[in-house]
């Protein structure tokens, strides 16, 4: 069989010179990719990945929360609210975690299988996916879209690529939408759009959002992951010969030739590979693996699900092209020796350190406190005589009740005998507020030394006695 070819025709290039050589450009003209659709193992993880973070990010702003929406990130008040907890500011911590987290499992996951990320979960891939999926239910097959962009304008051709278009660009603002609906309340958001009241910087950013969706994943799509990705660049850093990459078997698969269905390789003095060149229609960035390991392959594995297709119609035995070493492709291992080598003591220590940074993610969060006191003393007086003699300092506390209800404290004093503290009385925080609490702390003059002496403020919760926090202070007497 002839193998078909795997871009639009080439278009005469208008640079060449009039003898017949073409002038040098410091870029090339994008040849447009016409993805051909492909089932398959791979193929069926890639579309449960798609519907998994999908379902996640349309889906769990609309889950509700008590009286809220179960994931708020409320920049105006600045609180981050995700299911039961609050996020303040000072819990930047936890994020900075999170990110190291993210990082390291990027790098974990590349040293053991390469661009795993790219090829099942980067939204670049999962958006791409969704486009092309909409673009082959309106426009058709790969031959059909071939021919519509061939063909000269008509009704019908202005109808398809309005209609695509045109769904696209609504998935789009859908997807803008929704990501601003993490920012302001997604009913909210619906109310001001059905009575066309969007505040001017929502509007903005459902249209950046949704312009920049449309742009990537349905005009640009493979140009982002071969030139404007900076993983494709430095992923080669995180390589080595025991990490698990797409390959061709050239030793199994050359030389190449087409041949009759059932006709034994050895027979025709050839390899397994037809040169079918299915491989390449369906690879997102048009790619041929066949070449070797390239930056462009983003490791989605549609190569591996069309050639296994072709061997079995072929009878061959399948893993012409296959996840596989470089060390197992030059020595011939087989499953348990990969295995083996895969899990190599780099993989190990970096599951180790990955595995305990989680752990202590999880740990802070189940023992972080939902009380937080700032103490500030007041540098306007810095200490004072006050009635019966005793000396006093004034603080300002900065209270913070981090659950979602409202809650009573009470404050305590120590550190120096005689210490009193005013107000006595307990004082109210509301659900999720911050509340300024100015105090007097007075001691009798005798009761320290004169300078900085060491006092301890305590607020504690009056429904939970395990909730307190003491902060240590300075306390001043005169000299």
């Amino acid at each position: 069989m002839n193998r078909p070819d795997t871009q639009a025709p080439k278009k005469p290039d208008p640079q060449a010179k009039a003898g017949g050589e073409a002038e040098d450009t410091l870029y090339a003209v994008r040849q447009k990719v016409y993805p051909r659709a492909v089932t398959g193992i791979f193929a069926t993880w890639r579309w449960i990945l798609v519907w998994a973070t999908q379902l996640i990010f349309y889906g769990l702003c609309w889950l509700p929360w008590g009286d809220r929406q179960a994931v708020l990130l409320d920049v105006v008040e600045r609180k981050f609210y995700i299911f039961g907890w609050v996020f303040w500011p000072q819990d930047v911590f936890f994020l900075a975690i999170l990110l190291i987290i993210s990082a390291y499992s990027l790098f974990f996951f590349t040293a053991v299988a390469g661009r795993l990320w790219c090829g099942y979960a980067c939204p670049q891939t999962v958006y791409t996916e969704i486009f092309m999926w909409i673009e082959e239910k309106i426009e058709g097959n790969r031959n059909q879209r071939m021919k519509l962009d061939e063909s000269p304008l008509s009704i019908r051709k202005i109808g398809l690529k309005a209609a695509k278009f045109g769904a696209w660009g609504a998935f789009s603002l859908w997807t803008g939408f929704t990501l601003v609906g993490y920012f302001t309340p997604i009913r909210e958001l619906v109310g001001e759009a059905l009575s066309f009241s969007f505040g001017p910087w929502e509007l903005f950013w459902i249209c950046f959002y949704g312009g920049f969706t449309y742009l990537f994943a349905g005009v640009m799509r493979e140009q982002v992951c071969k030139y404007m990705c900076p993983y494709a660049r430095f992923q080669a850093v995180m390589f080595d010969p025991d990490t698990l990459v797409i390959t061709y078997d050239p030793d199994r698969g050359e030389p190449r030739g087409p041949r009759k269905k059932g006709v034994e390789p050895k027979a025709v003095s050839k390899g397994d590979c037809v040169d079918c060149g299915i491989c390449v229609q369906v690879c997102p960035t048009g790619i041929d693996i066949r070449n070797g390991m390239q930056y462009e392959c983003i490791g989605c594995a549609a190569c591996i699900d069309a050639c296994d297709q072709v061997m079995d119609k072929m009878s061959y035995p399948k893993g012409l092209i296959r996840y596989t070493t470089e060390n197992a492709m030059k020595r011939h291992w087989g499953r348990k020796e990969i295995v083996g080598h895969v899990m190599r003591p780099r993989i190990m220590i970096y599951a180790g350190v990955l595995v305990a940074i989680c752990a202590a993610f999880v740990w802070g969060l189940a023992t972080r406190s939902t009380l937080r006191v700032d103490v500030i003393k007041d540098r306007s007086t810095l200490s004072r005589e006050v009635e019966g003699g005793l000396i006093a300092n004034v603080y300002n506390l900065q209270v913070m009740n981090m659950t979602e209800k409202s809650r009573r404290f009470s404050l305590s004093v120590s550190g120096l005998e005689g210490v009193w503290i005013t107000p006595a009385q307990p004082f109210e925080v509301d659900a999720a507020g911050l509340k300024a609490v100015t105090v007097e702390v007075a001691v009798p003059p005798e009761s320290g030394k004169p300078g900085s002496n060491t006092v301890y403020i305590e607020v504690k919760a009056m429904d939970d006695e395990t909730v307190s926090v003491r902060e240590k202070t300075a306390f001043l007497l005169p000299r």
